[in-house]
């Protein structure tokens, strides 16, 4: 593991956040992103060292998957919001579990959930079933702007669980 995957999961713990219960804040955010963009899944996916483990999820089951199939370890690696108009076209998933079996992904978007020191931890994305165009500008700043909502969240979440003086 690198140092930075190292620095990134030690972000990530500090929040405390996995495997906890549904939480109204995120819920919320998951189903803004889906209602405002049009999609039957949206996500608040968590990347940990060996799984995506979902903090808040609509239209889909699962609570986790491997990480080594996840799409979103790919939108971490970047800035910006992600997007995959058809994964059975993209050479990265055509032949992705999520993609030939349950739930058939074809349309991804992930914006990365970015803390304040600058360590990329997961992402809120939308997917769909069906392939489509890349979002619209509004659709995108929408996403990143859901995105540093859940931060925020996350940040408040930190401080009212930290240990009292």
């Amino acid at each position: 593991m690198s140092g930075e995957d190292t620095q990134r999961l030690e972000a990530l713990r500090s929040y405390g956040v996995l495997d906890t219960p549904n939480e109204a804040e995120f819920d919320a955010i998951v189903e803004q992103a889906a209602r405002e963009i049009g999609v039957p899944i949206a996500l608040i996916s968590l990347i940990d060292e060996d799984r995506q483990w979902f903090k808040a999820k609509l239209g889909l089951e699962p609570r986790e998957t491997p990480r080594n199939i996840s799409f979103c370890t790919h939108a971490i690696r970047g800035d910006g919001v992600m997007t995959v108009e058809d994964a059975t076209l993209d050479q990265r998933f055509s032949k992705n579990p999520l993609v030939t079996d349950d739930p058939g992904i074809r349309f991804y978007a992930g914006a990365p959930l970015t803390t304040p020191n600058g360590r990329r931890i997961g992402t809120l994305c939308v997917i769909d079933r069906k392939p489509r165009l890349r979002l619209s500008a509004e659709q995108e700043a929408l996403l990143t702007r859901l995105a540093a909502q859940t931060i925020e969240a996350m940040e408040r979440r930190k401080l009212r669980n930290a240990p009292k003086a």
